[in-house]
């Protein structure tokens, strides 16, 4: 079975194509959150330079996969989510095991970053760090279940990249022991490892299990390829992709020419990846200078309550008390847009999952139990619940909004509750990795699947992160 897509625009070819980069690398940068700003410093602070190498081959392995998952988007013009469906066996059981983890994750996920942002607000105003974590997710549940919520993350996007020029700067003034630099190219592995403070980091290294899915989203609702099918297509798409779309629709296209610039689109995405990518990398190292020559030194790991005020000590040595207080102005602003972006991601996608499931009964006019859920919730509510904006406000509300400030007012640490988040990730990611390139390999035509190198580097990326999550759980057995 095959879900290529028939009608595929031309791509944007010489200096046009730089158009298309930019946002891919403001997309990555805006990534690079929680496993930079929180578990990079934690990580040098303990090993400092030792597992760079490590770093490198996660960047190349999140490289493979996300251009894999924008592939199927380009090509079929429809999610990876759409593809796992078609898998053999139960009816959408792949579906089902990316939904099921990612609702622990997404609560989790939501409650650590809101957390954080409370402990750099608790450092400057009274009261404690719970009530500004529970006051952020309330405001951003408001926020993103009204649709009021872009102005905000453009705003919130420009202090994260103000943030990621400012530690880039930094990491130049102090220098790295390029010695230690070097030895850290090296593989190896500390004598005394904590997994508990390196897997948390590997599983958020720049978009994390749920963020390499959001890639393909974030490339097809900007007109890579001609965007998702008109039953899929949101306001996000910029005009030019939209009219272009329309023209190609209008006037059909033959086969060789479909394929032909669907492969020139996979090169523009491609490079925006790539962009992106190292663009992290760059930013990620820098953190990874920082903790190193900062913190390793003074055997200070940021943790526990006051894990802002830890990580404002990386920039009030570079640049005093102006610096520290930067710091955490950029960490509440650009964490409270993650906040934002991540409920808004996680709303779409479990709602897609959701009408996807459910598809079958809704057109056989069956009433299975998903759907007569949400059938006697609208009447409930009087609202349409099983359309998308809706469905998406419904989760936005509850799995974003109710169950992480449960979980913040449950726990007071918010690095124990990010690393539960990482830790999902990382034992999700392998799953992703492997049924995407089985997908890509199976489900695309063959001239635009990918080639065996990309697809040896995918089943290497799902092993890597299924052995570290494999060695996460036998240390927790204490053997």
């Amino acid at each position: 079975m095959q879900l290529f897509r028939p009608k595929v625009p031309a791509a944007p070819e010489g200096r046009r194509k730089w158009r298309w980069y930019g946002p891919g690398l403001l997309w990555m940068l805006s990534a690079v959150g929680t496993g930079s700003i929180l578990f990079t410093p934690r990580v040098a602070s303990a090993y400092e330079y030792q597992l760079l190498w490590l770093l490198l081959l996660v960047v190349f392995f999140m490289w493979v996969m996300i251009r894999e998952m924008a592939r199927f988007s380009i090509v079929t013009g429809q999610t990876m989510l759409e593809g796992m469906y078609t898998l053999k066996g139960p009816r959408g059981w792949a579906v089902w095991l990316v939904l099921v983890p990612q609702l622990l994750a997404a609560g989790v996920g939501i409650a650590g970053l809101s957390a954080v942002v409370g402990s750099a607000l608790q450092s400057f105003l009274p009261g404690g760090a719970a009530l500004y974590g529970v006051l952020l997710v309330v405001l951003s549940t408001v926020f993103v279940a009204g649709g009021q919520y872009m102005l905000i993350e453009r705003f919130s996007r420009v202090m994260a990249l103000l943030l990621m020029l400012m530690v880039i700067v930094s990491a130049v003034v102090v220098g790295p022991d390029l010695r230690n630099v070097a030895t850290g190219l090296a593989p190896g592995w500390p004598s005394e490892p904590d997994l508990y403070v390196i897997l948390p980091w590997v599983g958020t290294i720049l978009a994390g299990s749920m963020g390499i899915v959001w890639f393909g989203y974030w490339t097809a609702t900007r007109g890579y390829g001609g965007g998702l099918t008109s039953r899929e297509r949101d306001d996000e798409m910029p005009e030019e992709a939209r009219s272009e779309q329309r023209r190609a629709e209008s006037e059909g296209q033959e086969a060789s020419t479909r394929e032909r610039r669907a492969r020139a689109w996979i090169g523009v995405m491609t490079g925006a990846a790539s962009l992106g990518v190292l663009g992290g990398l760059v930013v990620i190292f820098s953190f990874m200078v920082l903790g190193s020559e900062l913190l390793a030194p003074k055997d200070l790991m940021p943790k526990g309550a006051d894990v802002a005020v830890d990580l404002s000590r990386l920039f009030s040595e570079v640049w005093g008390s102006a610096g520290e207080y930067l710091l955490l102005a950029a960490i509440i602003i650009a964490l409270g847009g993650s906040v934002l972006a991540n409920q808004d991601g996680w709303g779409r996608s479990f709602a897609d999952m959701t009408l996807i499931l459910t598809r079958r009964n809704r057109e056989a006019g069956k009433a299975g139990w998903i759907t007569g859920t949400l059938t006697w919730l609208g009447r409930v509510t009087g609202l349409p619940m099983l359309e998308r904006r809706y469905l998406k406000r419904l989760f936005v509300v509850t799995v974003t909004g109710v169950v992480p400030i449960t979980i913040i007012l449950l726990f007071d640490d918010p690095v124990a509750v990010m690393s539960a988040s990482g830790i999902i990730a990382a034992v999700h990611t392998p799953f992703l990795a492997l049924v995407a390139i089985y997908i890509n390999r199976t489900r695309l035509p063959a001239s635009l699947r990918p080639g065996w190198f990309t697809s040896f580097s995918m089943a290497v990326s799902g092993l890597f992160y299924l052995g570290f999550a494999a060695l996460y759980f036998w240390s927790l057995t204490g053997s």
